[in-house]
């Protein structure tokens, strides 16, 4: 997901069972836009344009009338039908992006982007499989303290198995509210090994590595990661590191005011990302100069599972040869969405752009192609990380970057 323009949600509205009221309350929670739902908008409608409306949904409703009255099983509630005509509205669109999320699945997406979601401070990778590997425990966070370890494959998550599963998809299930607990089971080598471990705010983690190399790694384009990120550089400045690391290894995106806040901090004026929207026009978003790390040496690490948000700083900063990408092929993701708050509290995310790098590539499908690539194995051994071990090298060799 990408840079939601957020809306006032809708208060709900009650629901009632018939041809016409229920064609209304349809529409209206399909089309809510900006806490202006469809209702409103039929009201002021000319009689031709609401006959034409009629018209055209007209069987919806005669269908939602005969299985009311006709169907011998156990119905699902109102509510749950409703969604499920929109889930097969949305499933026209052949966009994966696209989709409707839950109100309780949206009330906790709204607390991941709002900074209030922990995580256990590892990072993963996708193995040649498919499957989702522990990359990096880092040193003293919940993680490392409950004995993972990299090279642990994980097999589930609170129960459910990820095996095969987006790395992306299975980072948000181990995510959640700070201080609850997750349950996962891991397969460290012929055995299988399942920890339990309490989630903390760790986003962002920073640290000297040798040769005064400063690290900082970025899990997820919260509302608050561009402040955290600057927050965890200040001190790598203070003790005069020689040259930055950024890990956006695993990093599935988030928003787009974030995306380019946190580019702003490593580059001077000028372009960051270009949105091309539905209607033709075009959005640059910029750089203003002055901020925190804008000369320092710059390495970016990268893999399949940055996507996104992680792919818009990754893309400015390789086509401004800012820095070197190091790592692997990202994701692939070039899409906006919008975010709309439904009447029932449900949120639509809807496809309404496309981002561009600073040179006009589109990423869609592609991903961005590193300067640098670095093979992985399937499983390190412990407290090893070729992809990082492969930047501290580049920038210990004194090579200029490549672009």
């Amino acid at each position: 997901m990408i840079e939601p323009p957020k809306f006032d949600p809708v208060p709900p509205r009650g629901l009632t069972i018939g041809t016409i009221p229920l064609l209304i309350f349809v529409l209206g929670a399909i089309l809510v836009v900006g806490g202006v739902g469809f209702v409103a908008g039929l009201a002021a409608a000319s009689a031709s344009s609401e006959f034409q409306l009629r018209q055209k949904f007209g069987a919806f409703a005669e269908a939602w009338d005969i299985v009311d009255n006709e169907f011998y099983y156990p119905k699902p509630a109102p509510d749950e039908r409703l969604r499920g005509a929109i889930n097969g509205l949305l499933g026209t669109l052949n966009d994966r992006y696209t989709l409707l999320i839950e109100p309780q699945a949206a009330a906790a997406d709204a607390a991941v982007m709002g900074g209030e979601s922990g995580g256990i401070g590892a990072k993963v990778r996708t193995d040649e499989a498919g499957n989702t590997v522990i990359a990096e425990v880092l040193l003293g966070k919940p993680a490392f303290e409950a004995g993972l370890l990299s090279g642990d494959v994980l097999l589930s998550v609170n129960g459910q198995s990820v095996l095969g599963l987006d790395s992306t998809k299975v980072v948000q299930s181990i995510r959640g509210a700070i201080g609850t607990s997750v349950q996962l089971t891991v397969q460290r080598g012929a055995d299988q090994k399942s920890f339990s471990i309490v989630r903390q705010q760790i986003n962002v983690y920073g640290r000297m590595l040798p040769g005064k190399v400063g690290y900082v790694s970025l899990g997820l384009f919260d509302r608050k990661a561009a402040e955290q990120v600057g927050a965890a550089i200040q001190p790598l400045l203070d003790a005069s590191a020689t040259a930055l690391i950024f890990d956006l290894r695993g990093n599935p995106g988030g928003l787009l005011d974030q995306a380019v806040a946190v580019s702003d901090l490593f580059l001077k004026s000028g372009l960051i990302v270009q949105e091309k929207n539905t209607d033709g026009s075009k959005k640059d978003f910029n750089a203003r100069d002055g901020q925190l790390a804008e000369t320092i040496p710059l390495v970016v690490l990268v893999d399949g599972g940055s996507a996104s948000a992680s792919e818009i700083v990754a893309g400015a900063l390789k086509d401004r040869q800012r820095a070197t990408l190091i790592g692997q092929t990202t994701y692939g993701k070039g899409s906006v969405q919008s975010l709309q708050i439904l009447s029932d509290g449900s949120q639509l995310r809807v496809t309404s752009a496309a981002w561009y790098t600073p040179k006009d590539t589109p990423i869609t499908g592609v991903g961005l192609a590193v300067n640098l690539w670095v093979t992985t194995l399937d499983v390190y051994a412990p407290g090893t990380d070729p992809i990082l071990d492969a930047a501290l090298g580049y920038l210990q060799s004194g090579l200029p970057p490549t672009f």
